[in-house]
């Protein structure tokens, strides 16, 4: 495919996305006004899905296990590439991380590419992935197949003030678990000899934990919180709980620590004569690793949307955590930011998620459907980062069936 190809594909791509732009503004301000928490994401993963069915898509909600999971495909081409759509909210403070802006913004990079999927032989899929903020609905939809025939996927976060190169940044992966200590209740003052106390195993691990800091590699974070330690002061606690949290910007550092962690909690409990026990109530996130190919591309998209790239310092950006890592690991994914420009607020604070909604807000998913869109347009007219994102997923599949045969 040629140059000329793709400055026509992407003029095409552009006017179809500015004809679609009420209603593409119009979901995001719908979504803002009508936030909903992890997995329960029904009425958004339906406003999602009406869009995309209006603009012709085939759309199913409710695919890969997930209730509020959506599938929205259009053309049959041999390149398949997923533009990920995040929906759900923050408890309290509704769409403070932006998700809404990220469900527009997918939504219509998806709208505008169904303009040239038939001369880019594209499959384009909008993949509304439920849970990010608390659950891994990525990782439960890598697991369950939806990425396995992709050749890439991408979407981009709205983040606060100016818009960043994201080149060189990651994210932190994260583990988080709870730990439950057992021991024996008795009365604190007549017999605390008879009693085993739960809460020592719980405090133990916590200094165990806090000494083990000083071998840990730089950049790496533990977090722990008492969520049970007995509630009567003269009652030997029989019963404690730790909810522990385990971050880094390397996978394997990351299951390293968490080893060490929970080896930690296990020496707490021989030391107390407790019983323990661990559960991880959603997967784990990993760091995110942006395809250097495609950011590249990215960040030439979104300056030719108008707005300018700050580098930042070294070490800076990333030091938040999303299930699109998981993705990332897996396949070439990019997963960069887009400014709300102007916002003072943080993000996952009341002040941002007033920012998410608004002219400013509106420009960030205009600027990132268009940047996005034509990243995919960038791709799959270049014969060398096609061919190669062609035999990454060929690859993937030669790996998978192995591991089967193994099994």
């Amino acid at each position: 495919m040629s140059t000329t190809t793709s400055v026509t594909a992407k003029a095409a791509v552009q006017e179809r996305l500015a004809r679609h732009r009420s209603a593409v503004l119009a979901l995001s301000a719908q979504l803002h006004a009508d936030p909903e928490v992890a997995f329960e994401e029904h009425r958004s993963a339906a406003r999602v899905s009406a869009v995309l069915e209006e603009a012709g898509f085939d759309t199913v909600v409710g695919c890969y296990g997930l209730p509020t999971a959506v599938e929205a495909v259009y053309g049959s081409g041999s390149f398949r590439v997923i533009i990920c759509a995040e929906y759900d909210a923050l408890p309290g403070i509704g769409h403070a991380c932006g998700h809404n802006i990220i469900a527009a913004s997918t939504a219509g990079a998806a709208l505008s590419l169904a303009a040239v999927a038939q001369e880019l032989d594209l499959t384009v899929v909008l993949l509304g992935t439920p849970a990010e903020e608390d659950g891994g609905g990525k990782v439960l939809l890598l697991n369950a197949g939806a990425f396995a025939n992709a050749h890439l996927a991408l979407s981009a976060h709205p983040t606060s003030g100016v818009d960043i190169d994201c080149s060189g940044t990651s994210s932190q992966g994260c583990d988080r678990f709870h730990v439950q200590f057992r021991g024996k209740a008795s009365h604190a003052a007549v017999a605390p000899s008879a009693g085993v106390n739960a809460l020592n195993a719980a405090t133990v691990a916590q200094v165990a934990i806090g000494l083990l800091r000083q071998q840990l590699p730089d950049g790496v974070r533990i977090n722990a919180l008492v969520t049970a330690g007995g509630s009567a002061i003269n009652v030997i606690p029989e019963h404690a709980e730790l909810t522990l949290e385990v971050r880094a910007r390397d996978a394997a550092i990351q299951n390293d620590v968490t080893h060490k962690v929970l080896l930690a909690c296990e020496g707490a409990a021989l030391a107390t004569g407790c019983s323990w026990s661990t559960e991880q109530p959603s997967p784990g996130y990993l760091p995110l690793r942006q395809h250097e190919g495609l950011l590249k591309l990215w960040n030439r998209n979104l300056t030719a949307t108008g707005r300018t790239l700050i580098r930042p310092p070294a070490g800076g950006g990333g030091g938040g955590s999303t299930d699109m890592g998981n993705v990332s690991q897996a396949m070439p994914a990019i997963h960069p930011v887009i400014a709300v420009l102007g916002s003072q607020g943080m993000p996952h604070t009341a002040a941002f998620a007033d920012e998410t909604c608004g002219p400013d807000a509106d420009a960030a998913v205009m600027d990132a459907a268009l940047a996005l869109a034509w990243t995919v347009v960038d791709a799959a007219a270049a014969p060398e980062l096609r061919a190669s994102l062609c035999q990454a997923r060929d690859e993937r599949w030669r790996l998978a069936d192995a591991l089967a045969v193994g099994e």
